[in-house]
């Protein structure tokens, strides 16, 4: 069953993210019935396990309705079980709070705390209003340095957008990219030195310049002397 329900997820192109939440809440839901299977409990049991939720787990109200979409997309791509409306959901109240929005000084203060890879990712996120996973999964071909964007390629609900990059950490992600290139390349040459067994890395970096220039079977002068 959850093999189905994240094959099912995965053809929609749900978020990773949203991926994880449904199966957990999934598992959630029959371990709180005695592992019972779900094509054999109905609305009565999804509004038992949601009013736990509410009155005994006192979960937030978005944490609740994340649970109750969880199960109507069980029931109903996976089990292809149409609930009746849950009428009788003790629903979690939601709190009328307003939001905690940092100033530009306690954003500059915190992003202060960073450095290297940890400070690019969180100007990212602030900057150009990335979220955690999608800063995660950023390729270089989705930075626009010239043109100061960023490519958000399947994005929530599946969707590609376009997104400002801040002129304030090209040059920082430049300078990044440079030494990631950098160290591959020299990872590389060790990982062809290891295959080819030679004894000096410069002997594999000649071995290989000449090798790509089609002179096969040609041997370094740097093997002979060793």
């Amino acid at each position: 069953m959850f093999e189905v329900a994240r094959e099912k997820i995965r053809t929609r192109h749900l978020a990773f993210r949203t991926e994880q939440a449904y199966l957990h809440w999934i598992r959630r839901y029959v371990k709180f019935h005695g592992r019972k299977h779900p094509r054999n409990m109905g609305s009565a049991e999804v509004e038992a396990f949601l009013t736990h939720l509410a009155v005994e787990a006192k979960v937030a109200a978005s944490t609740q309705n994340q649970a109750l979409q969880a199960l109507l997309f069980l029931y109903r791509q996976v089990l292809d079980v149409e609930l009746p409306w849950l009428e009788n959901v003790t629903r979690a109240s939601r709190p009328k709070r307003l939001p905690v929005v940092l100033s530009n000084a306690e954003v500059r203060s915190v992003l202060a705390q960073l450095d290297g890879t940890c400070w690019l990712m969180a100007n990212l996120l602030y900057g150009s209003g990335l979220r955690l996973m999608e800063a995660h999964r950023l390729r270089v071909k989705d930075l626009l340095l010239d043109r100061g964007e960023v490519i958000v390629r399947d994005a929530k609900g599946g969707r590609d957008r376009v997104t400002v990059l801040p002129a304030a950490i090209i040059a920082p992600i430049r300078e990044h990219l440079a030494k990631l290139f950098d160290r591959f390349r020299r990872q590389r040459k060790l990982r062809e030195q290891e295959l080819l067994g030679h004894a000096d890395v410069k002997t594999t970096m000649i071995y290989t310049h000449v090798m790509g220039k089609g002179a096969m079977g040609v041997k370094s002068p740097l093997d002979r002397q060793l």
